[in-house]
């Protein structure tokens, strides 16, 4: 397959009424978030389903969803969550239409497999607040918002998925990978939207709310998301989703990080917005590779998140999943024979240690 990086994979309608309906339902309206007690959250990005340039594309071929042999290895060091992208485009490539049955189906394996491992599960629509629709052949990318793809496309399809998988109390949904190259005013409408129809549908588990600018925490402020502190969720049962790299410009394509103490500086600005509007927070995405300072930075960051739970829920790294070539900074999976890598030795001392500190 073609060498690829990170960034690189990267008609029923509501009309409206979702805010309205939820208001109605849950007239009293919760400010800040308080998720719902879960273990310190500790694990990867299992990556596959959102590979590939081709849409819908033919799985085996443009994208691959990991399966049982992946989702074992990540048990095995003790992780207790996985972040599953996918794409919106795929699982559905007709707006406000049903989702595509044999991509469903995939996706529906995975999702049993982790669970069935007991896995925390983050599904998570892997699309920047864009995707492609069949009108112009898939070729271009149309914002959230847009003419072509209306806010009501996303609010149905947040229902859909919603109902086909409300039952399973340890699923997160996570509403969108990195935004970008939308205004934050427009994010934050689509994303209360979407926490509205989520409640209706009577989901009660944990949302994670993201922020436009690739989510990155020490860019927060400054891309916008201040304004994200107005998310108010019915369910009071959220979190904002974070990014953060540690290379020379947050970009996650690069294995050097600037140096040992980068993680917690650039994260710092974030956190305290985040404690001082009594906001919890989830790190989506960050990347250990097997450069030394970045190993070293690796290890004060996430001793910083598990010494800072006030605000941090926890991690997922980037990233797990079969396709990714050998030269990926960020591989968890051995190479060759070389055995386990030593940024997944690293991920799982990082586990136990979380594990640890609250007995």
């Amino acid at each position: 397959m073609p060498k690829l990086h990170r960034r690189s994979f990267m008609r029923q309608s509501l009309r409206g009424a979702a805010s309205a309906t939820a208001l109605a339902l849950f007239p009293s309206w919760p400010v800040h978030s308080s998720p719902k007690r879960l273990p310190f959250l500790t694990g990867v990005n299992l990556a596959g389903a959102e590979f590939g340039t081709v849409f819908p594309g033919e799985h085996g071929t443009n994208f691959m969803y990991p399966g049982p042999k992946d989702v074992d290895y990540y048990k095995s060091f003790g992780f207790n969550i996985l972040r599953l992208p996918f794409r919106w485009d795929r699982l559905q490539p007709d707006l406000f239409a049903e989702f595509e049955t044999a991509e469903w189906q995939r996706f529906e394996h995975l999702i049993k497999l982790t669970l069935d491992a007991g896995f925390y599960i983050i599904l998570d629509p892997h699309n920047g607040a864009h995707r492609r629709i069949r009108d112009d052949g898939f070729s271009k990318e149309h914002m959230i918002g847009s003419r072509e793809v209306p806010v009501e496309a996303f609010t149905q399809f947040w229902r859909t998925l919603t109902q086909r998988t409300k039952q399973h109390k340890k699923i997160i949904y996570g509403l969108m990978n990195e935004p970008v190259h939308i205004a934050p005013k427009a994010w934050f409408d689509a994303a209360q939207k979407a926490v509205d129809v989520i409640r209706y549908e009577g989901a009660e588990q944990l949302l994670l709310v993201p922020g436009t600018g690739y989510s990155t925490a020490h860019t927060w402020l400054e891309d916008g998301n201040g304004i994200m502190v107005g998310i108010k969720d019915p369910g009071d049962n959220f979190a904002i989703e974070a990014h953060q790299y540690f290379d020379w410009n947050s970009s996650g394509q690069h294995a050097e990080a600037v140096s040992a103490t980068i993680g917690t500086e650039r994260i710092a600005k974030f956190e305290a917005w985040a404690r001082k509007n009594k906001l919890r927070a989830f790190l989506g995405e960050f990347g250990v590779s097997a450069d030394p300072v970045n190993l070293e930075a690796s290890h004060q960051f996430l001793q910083h998140l598990s010494d800072n739970r006030d605000v941090w829920l926890g991690w997922a790294a980037w990233a797990g999943g079969p396709w990714w070539p050998p030269d990926f900074p960020y591989k968890l999976e051995p190479v060759g024979n070389s055995g386990i890598p030593p940024q997944t030795r690293l991920l799982e001392r990082e586990a136990a240690n979380a594990k640890a500190a609250v007995k």
